[in-house]
């Protein structure tokens, strides 16, 4: 009896071996089978790539005194007059106050002159997206395109043919053509021998000509996208006239992989019948969104 018990033992025990194998075997090929459907990921190909840069640049140093010379007129002969010598201290440049020096920093440069001054921001922001599906360069786009949106970007740049005149110099040529109406007017009556007089000629002479402010720039130079700077860019100019005076704002922002740049570069005329100078100012700022690229091409 005792050797029947034990052989009964073992063919139960062998019995429960092969079934425990059985089970183990179709879990894995259950879980093979699952990893195998199409258009199954795991979380962790779902999480994004991390962004191209991974730190920003020294604001106040990356734009050089070579640079700031031609947009800053006016700040090496101040200093020459206090005979400081070296590099004048505006060059240095103030940083701006940001709350995560990791994520956000800026420059702010001025100089002054007895006609007005010049304002220069450089701000270098590093987008970083927390959506793990979505990464850090495609965040960026996106709020890329939000400020193309705000700021009333074109999708392409205005054509010398399509762009609309100036309303300022539409109304100019409209008093430029009333005024030749009226000239024809007087020579059907006679009257023009007048206008040959050497004193009414002295007369008119003496009055001032005052350029009517343009209240946008040429098509060439109107806000529009640029290509060849950064992944995007585009450029806004905006003429203000103020009790103080008249400026030119320019704001020129471009995009690297997750870091968006942002150049403002404002001139300030005490004489509003000065104006700023767009085809300069935009030049400038143009030069200097180059030179900032080159600071993320490492």
């Amino acid at each position: 009896m005792q050797r029947k018990g034990y052989a009964a033992g073992t063919v139960l025990a062998a019995v429960l071996a092969v079934g425990a194998v059985g089970c183990t075997g179709a879990s894995g090929s259950g879980a093979s089978a699952a990893d195998s459907k199409p258009g199954s990921v795991s979380a962790e190909a779902a999480t994004a790539p991390p962004g191209t840069h991974r730190d920003l640049p020294d604001p106040c140093g990356t734009v050089g005194a070579d640079v700031l010379r031609e947009m800053l007129p006016g700040v090496e002969e101040r200093a020459s007059a206090r005979k400081g010598g070296g590099t004048p201290a505006a060059y240095e440049g103030e940083r701006a106050v940001t709350y995560d020096n990791d994520r956000r920093v800026g420059c702010r440069w001025k100089s002054s002159t007895d006609l007005g001054s010049r304002h220069l921001l450089v701000d270098f922001e590093r987008v970083v997206s927390y959506d793990p599906a979505v990464s850090d360069d495609e965040r960026a786009a996106r709020l890329y395109e939000d400020m193309v949106l705000d700021a009333g970007i074109p999708s392409e740049p205005p054509s010398e043919e399509g762009s609309a005149e100036p309303k300022a110099s539409k109304e100019a040529e409209d008093a430029e053509q009333a005024g030749d109406a009226e000239d024809a007017e007087k020579a059907s009556r006679g009257d023009a021998s007048r206008s040959d007089d050497p004193a009414d000629a002295g007369e008119e002479s003496e009055e001032p000509e005052v350029a009517t402010p343009r209240a946008t720039p040429e098509a060439d130079l109107a806000p529009r996208p640029l290509k060849g700077v950064g992944d995007a860019a585009y450029i806004d100019d905006e003429l203000v006239t103020a009790d103080s005076g008249v400026h030119r704002d320019i704001t020129l922002v471009f995009r690297t992989g997750n870091v968006i740049v942002t150049v403002e570069y404002e001139q300030w005329m005490t004489d509003k019948r000065r104006l700023p100078n767009s085809a300069e100012l935009q030049e400038k700022a143009l030069k200097l969104a180059r030179k900032l690229v080159g600071e993320f091409d490492d």
